[in-house]
């Protein structure tokens, strides 16, 4: 089955050796994703900011796939401060309030940046 990716131009990528997104049949799977512009993070100590930002760039990588946010069917945050989940929430809410895709939230000791509070990853099927 025939492979569709979606990169962001990172040096990481070629690097490390992924991808934004990857689209295999209809099947669409994001990759955790942050809050970076051009090696800098947006919204530093604001987690609601952070994942308005993420989730509007994970929305991008969709729609460049042939996808889109109503499609989601799992979403995963892996955040920095678990007690900070309602402003992280309420801003998930705002994007997947009609959806209702499974979510999971977990508090991780660190991301790639001490600055970043939140990264996200989701699944997408296409009908």
């Amino acid at each position: 089955m025939a492979r569709t990716r979606v990169f962001t131009g990172s040096p990481w990528e070629p690097e490390v050796g992924y991808c934004r997104a990857i689209r295999v049949g209809q099947r669409v799977d994001v990759a955790g994703t942050t809050a970076m512009k051009d090696g800098e993070v947006v919204g530093a100590g604001n987690p609601y900011e952070q994942t308005r930002y993420i989730l509007h760039i994970i929305e991008q990588a969709l729609i460049d796939l042939g996808a889109s946010l109503s499609d989601v069917v799992r979403t995963r945050m892996f955040v920095t401060d678990i007690s900070k989940w309602e402003e992280i929430g309420k801003a998930h809410g705002e994007f997947f309030r009609d959806i209702q895709p499974v979510a999971s939230m977990i508090e991780v000791k660190a991301l790639i940046d001490p600055l970043l509070l939140i990264e996200i990853e989701v699944e997408a099927y296409i009908e």
